[in-house]
């Protein structure tokens, strides 16, 4: 999540998107409430509010970007669903279900690509030390690894 205050979250929100200072500044008060939340013992979280967001608005205001970059900022998957098939009368609910499998594929994607990225730069570590190993012996002097080391990294 993110420490930033509201202020510092309306400016950022500021950078991408022109207009909408009302939208911007409640949305930043609910995520800041939402960090907040998960920091208050357990019989307190329910009085820090709110606790979800519900942006209604004409088409084209900016209501999806707005979300999408809060969503970015907060470091949480986005999923973008439209709702108008929702609302039809006779709707029973079976795609409520798709969705819900989707926001999570998307949290997971998310969490993998992390994941992903904070191991790289070890593996890839780890892959020059066996290529040095094979090339010049593990027990080599530094000097002549730093040598192969430079030509390796130079292709």
């Amino acid at each position: 999540m993110t420490d930033l205050s509201p202020r510092e979250i309306v400016s950022e929100l500021d950078r991408f998107i022109v207009g909408q200072d009302d939208a911007k500044r409640a949305v930043a008060v609910a995520l800041r409430n939402r960090w907040r939340r998960k920091r208050v013992p357990d019989d307190l979280r329910d009085e820090v509010t709110p606790k979800n967001i519900l942006m209604i608005g004409p088409t084209g205001v900016g209501k999806t970007e707005i979300a999408r970059r809060l969503a970015r900022l907060a470091g949480s998957p986005f999923l973008k669903v439209e709702a108008t098939k929702f609302t039809e009368v006779g709707y029973v609910g079976r795609d409520v279900d798709q969705i819900m499998r989707d926001l999570v594929e998307a949290a997971l994607v998310m969490v993998r690509d992390r994941r992903r990225s904070g191991v790289k730069a070890r593996a890839e570590g780890a892959a020059e030390e066996r290529i040095l190993d094979a090339l010049v012996g593990p027990g080599s002097q530094p000097a002549t690894r730093d040598s192969f080391r430079k030509k390796l990294r130079a292709g």
